[in-house]
């Protein structure tokens, strides 16, 4: 009867310490201290109103201008290249059909931004923005179909030709899981949000996993970088205070919303205001 006892008592112990392993990760990587001196403003500091489109050279530079990080979207091209944009199809930011990673670095140029004479950058043009100034960027990977690990690679190794300081992050876990096996110094991050009210297209299966943040067991990131609005996760709370997962949280839009993230010790990605 006792070995029974024992036996019941065991399988909720069991069920929590691989929860635990699931949420694992990383803390005090000593390149955070550079990271956290920092307010980022989301693809750069766009502005409509003044001609610097979102992702565009413009906004990128106005953020340095301001003294601020910036937050970016990196993606392949066709011929290997990386461009600096957020969505896969082309027609809300440039009025044309078709796919990003269908074009090449060369075709770039036919497209404008929000009716600008801003194109499409480069990474490296926006690395050069950067180089020199020791303000951060936030990488954001944006995966397409099976790209996962090339484009990871192919990012890492045009970082590593300039002296900016960054962090990765991608919402697609195999990014930081390739960083966790290939460059484990590189400090690397989880995007979540909560996918039950938005769902990723993936099935009710993984926008759980994602949402819960269970794929940390196979990246141990460094931080976390969550929506705003949906911070009140339970799992996102253990992440910080039983491992020191750091936080980011995104998309930062009043002075008020961002005493609060500072308040709960997160670094913020702002957009629609100058803090």
């Amino acid at each position: 009867m006792k070995a029974i006892r024992r036996k019941w008592i065991a399988l909720p112990a069991a069920a929590v310490l691989a929860r635990l392993g699931l949420l694992r990760g990383r803390r005090n990587n000593e390149q955070w201290t550079v990271l956290e001196r920092y307010r980022y403003a989301h693809r750069g500091l766009h502005d409509d109103a003044l001609g610097a489109p979102e992702n565009s050279l413009a906004a990128f530079r106005r953020a340095v201008e301001n003294g601020f990080g910036a937050e970016l979207d990196v993606r392949l091209l066709a011929d290997g290249a990386l461009a600096v944009f957020h969505d896969a199809s082309l027609a809300r930011m440039t009025g044309k059909e078709g796919v990003l990673e269908e074009l090449t670095a060369e075709t770039l140029r036919q497209y404008r931004l929000a009716g600008t004479e801003h194109t499409i950058p480069l990474l490296r043009e926006v690395l050069d923005a950067f180089e020199g100034t020791g303000l951060p960027l936030v990488v954001e990977l944006k995966s397409f179909r099976n790209n996962a690990e090339e484009l990871t690679r192919r990012t890492v190794e045009e970082l590593d030709r300039h002296s900016v300081p960054y962090c990765i992050e991608s919402f697609d876990p195999r990014c930081p899981v390739w960083l966790r096996k290939h460059r484990s110094e590189i400090v690397r991050g989880q995007l979540a949000q909560d996918f039950r009210r938005r769902p990723s297209g993936s099935g009710r299966a993984m926008d759980w996993w994602m949402t819960n943040l269970l794929f940390n067991g196979a990246a141990v990131p460094d931080f976390i970088s969550y929506r705003f609005e949906d911070r009140d996760n339970y799992n996102l709370r253990l992440c910080r205070k039983l491992f020191g997962v750091r936080t980011f949280y995104w998309t930062i839009r009043s002075r008020e919303e961002l005493e609060q993230a500072e308040r709960d010790g997160a670094l913020v990605i702002f957009e629609r205001f100058i803090p």
